[in-house]
């Protein structure tokens, strides 16, 4: 299946579901005065994010997949493709270029989940592609299958291409 949104195109494997959209933009109208948003400020300017699993991905997630990383099973992994904004695109952060479809089992690390849950492992790279800025967030359901699921994130990856803003 070929998914394609806001200069982001990807060939998902077989068995793979994704995403590629915006968060909802908040309004200053939605909130009491002085209450912050859990989905972001009112004045931000959305960039896309991309969920890609090989699982089903549920219709509520976070932007660094909280909602879908409490449904993965041991040999699940979840693809985050998240954009910053253009003043990022090649500062030192993000100096890496190209999407990194070279992942290895010794990157991840349970101490590199946003939320650390029982036997799961993450990987976060920063990286620049085409003048915008991203970040590579990778979870496996289970960090002792490593050697089995990575491999799959890195076919995710190479079929993903970022076009120029």
């Amino acid at each position: 299946m070929k998914l394609q949104s806001h200069g982001i195109e990807t060939d998902l494997p077989a068995g793979w579901e994704g995403r590629i959209g915006l968060r909802t933009q908040p309004s200053a109208d939605a909130r009491a005065p002085g209450e912050v948003s859990a989905i972001g400020d009112a004045g931000e300017r959305p960039n896309p994010v991309v969920h890609l699993a090989n699982f089903a991905l549920p219709e509520q997630r976070g932007d660094f997949g909280s909602g879908a990383v409490d449904l993965m099973g041991a040999d699940d992994v979840l693809v985050v493709l998240f954009e910053y904004g253009p003043e990022c695109a090649g500062t030192p952060l993000f100096k890496r270029t190209g999407i990194p479809t070279d992942l290895t089992p010794n990157m991840f690390s349970s101490s590199a989940l946003q939320r650390t849950i029982s036997g799961q492992a993450g990987c976060q790279i920063f990286f620049t592609e085409n003048g915008r800025a991203f970040c590579s967030y990778t979870v496996l359901g289970r960090q002792s299958n490593a050697l089995r699921v990575v491999p799959q994130a890195n076919a995710a990856l190479s079929r993903t291409r970022i076009a120029p803003r």
